[in-house]
């Protein structure tokens, strides 16, 4: 087949998103496919034509280097597009994703996870990989994750919501600390601060409105840290994730050592089974589908609390779902393959 891998984007995982792609590329054209990485915000202007692209068997390593050497290029590009009145896909992006028999998006973060591209994509009739719109805009606010995850009975933290625009005297005097305070809509732990003393509330509440205009303070859940991708509806082998000094940052979790992950957890069968129900009952509740991956915290007094649903996992060295896949028995280029066909078999019902 010829797969389109968009890669890149504009969001804080932009660089994250180049080590998925070039990873999902290689494997795919281990598995045979015509496969080849664009920046979804940059786009090409290398190729005669759409053929081009996908025969050419392009050093990964070189473009993913050109993709990361634009990411200090994307502010000022963004204020030039929006003065001229421009949009988010850059040259040849459009014209590659509908020459591609599926799109497999290795986007994350904003404008990728968020629904915006699976919204364009399904109203220009081009087949990508993933959860639909929906889904996706409903699990990449955190908000409204909570909101339906609550209501179909899936436990989440307390805490409140808060808008650029609130008076924030009140949580930062009242809201009862330890808490945890980070972005409704960010990926990869960016803007997430834990907050062990008042004192520290209204730092964290600037850094979090520094990225975004609503922001989520919850409660500390004091526990275990887990993570459970799903497949096909059905939970995978669950992670359990021991952070380095620092927590569990953006910088630990893309760096080799940044955390201890152990796969399958050491937990009993009793609480593995807790632990990925839930992961499926939160996919569920907001249509995710195929694959999809569940961050979860195992309170000390043993209650399992859904934080956030990742509906691009990542695919990097250090990410978690090939983890998973591999403890039961699925290679890379299984898993890769596995969603290629999930993600087809959509277009077929």
């Amino acid at each position: 087949m010829k797969i389109a891998v968009l890669a890149a984007g504009t969001s804080t995982e932009r660089d994250v998103s180049v080590s998925t792609s070039r990873n999902v590329c290689a494997s795919l054209r281990r598995n045979g496919h015509k496969a080849n990485m664009i920046d979804a915000f940059f786009g090409t202007d290398v190729y005669k034509d759409t053929d081009a692209f996908f025969e050419d068997d392009s050093d990964l390593e070189a473009l993913s280097s050109q993709m990361l050497e634009k990411t200090k290029d994307v502010p000022a590009e963004i204020r030039r597009r929006k003065a001229a009145g421009e949009g988010f896909f850059g040259p040849s992006v459009i014209e590659v994703c509908r020459a591609a028999d599926i799109v497999f998006i290795g986007l994350h973060g904003a404008n990728g996870e968020d629904g915006k591209v699976q919204g364009a994509f399904d109203l220009l009739g081009i087949r990508y990989t993933g959860t639909d719109s929906l889904s996706s805009a409903i699990s990449m606010n955190k908000d409204y994750t909570k909101k339906i995850l609550r209501a179909s009975g899936v436990r989440m933290p307390d805490g409140i919501t808060l808008h650029r625009a609130d008076d924030r005297q009140d949580t930062i005097a009242h809201f009862p600390v330890p808490c945890v305070v980070k972005p409704a809509c960010g990926g990869s732990s960016v803007g997430v601060t834990i907050v062990k003393e008042r004192g520290e509330l209204e730092k964290a509440l600037a850094a979090a409105f520094a990225l975004e205009d609503t922001v989520l303070v919850e409660q500390f859940i004091s526990g275990r840290e887990f993570s459970t991708g799903v497949l096909a509806g059905k939970a995978m082998p669950v992670v359990q994730i021991e952070a380095a000094p620092g927590g569990y940052n953006y910088e630990n979790k893309y760096k080799a050592g940044g955390a201890i992950e152990t796969c399958p957890a050491p937990v009993d069968q009793q609480t593995t089974e807790k632990l990925q129900k839930a992961a499926e009952d939160a996919c569920r509740a907001c249509g995710v589908t195929p694959i999809g991956r569940v961050d979860e915290i195992l309170s000390d007094d043993g209650l399992v609390y859904c934080l956030e649903i990742n509906t691009l996992p990542g695919m990097t060295e250090t990410s978690l779902v090939p983890k998973e896949a591999k403890a039961m028995g699925m290679s890379y280029d299984d898993l890769t393959e596995k969603m290629i066909e999930l993600s087809l078999a959509k277009y077929r019902d």
